[in-house]
């Protein structure tokens, strides 16, 4: 029997990146949830407006700040109060508090939609991938070994982690379409190593896999 631990290790790289992505999605409202594209209950336009409380001025509670600044999510940096994401509201008594505006989603561009769909594409396959690596590749590995570039996944991982901490914008495409190359480039490289050991099992790991491939064209 033959070690798989190099498979073990490139499917752990594989999974943090799988759950860094997801928590992507959710984060812009992308996921499965009700805010998943074409639901009903939650439109991609959603406005709201501030919290209005009467009280003395302070920030929201929990945000970790007694000077008079408020964290907002963006980027983790703190914004001062009567920036353009806080609102003051007086009330009655001349006394105000200052919130944070919920984050609000624009219309759905075309632009927004295309990074949508590419981004789901990534999340998919790489989910598609683990599974077959897990059922397939898994057995496989313990009767005869075939070569795993464990590098590629790690590079995978971190590209998604980088992927993670952008905005909206060119930086954001371009950590996109690394992901998409490299998620490729492990499932193309996993097609040859298998290529050599022809066995039934083999072949419908490998099928399995080009039909990952299908699931990814060029960008």
């Amino acid at each position: 029997m033959t070690s798989h631990a190099p498979l073990v290790a490139s499917i752990s790289h594989q999974m943090v990146a799988l759950q860094t992505l997801q928590l992507l999605q959710q984060e812009w409202g992308w996921g499965d949830g009700p805010g998943a594209p074409g639901n009903p209950r939650e439109p991609d336009h959603v406005s709201a407006a501030p919290v209005l409380r009467s009280g003395p001025l302070r920030a929201r509670p929990g945000s970790g700040s007694e000077e008079g600044t408020a964290r907002v999510r963006n980027g983790g940096a703190a914004t001062p109060l009567g920036s353009p994401e806080m609102e003051m509201a007086p009330d009655t008594e001349g006394d105000a508090e200052f919130l944070p505006f919920p984050r609000i989603r624009e219309p759905c561009s075309l632009a927004r939609m295309a990074m949508r769909s590419a981004l789901a594409r990534v999340v998919d396959s790489t989910s598609e991938l683990v599974s077959v690596e897990q059922t397939l590749l898994g057995p496989l590995q313990q009767e005869r070994a075939f070569p795993i570039h464990l590098k590629d996944s790690v590079e995978f991982r971190n590209i998604c982690s980088h992927l993670a901490l952008q905005i909206e914008g060119q930086q954001f495409d371009r950590d996109l379409n690394a992901a998409h190359q490299c998620l490729k480039t492990i499932v193309k490289k996993l097609i040859q190593s298998l290529a050599n050991l022809p066995s039934d099992s083999h072949m419908v790991a490998c099928a399995s896999l080009r039909q990952i491939l299908q699931n990814l064209p060029d960008v």
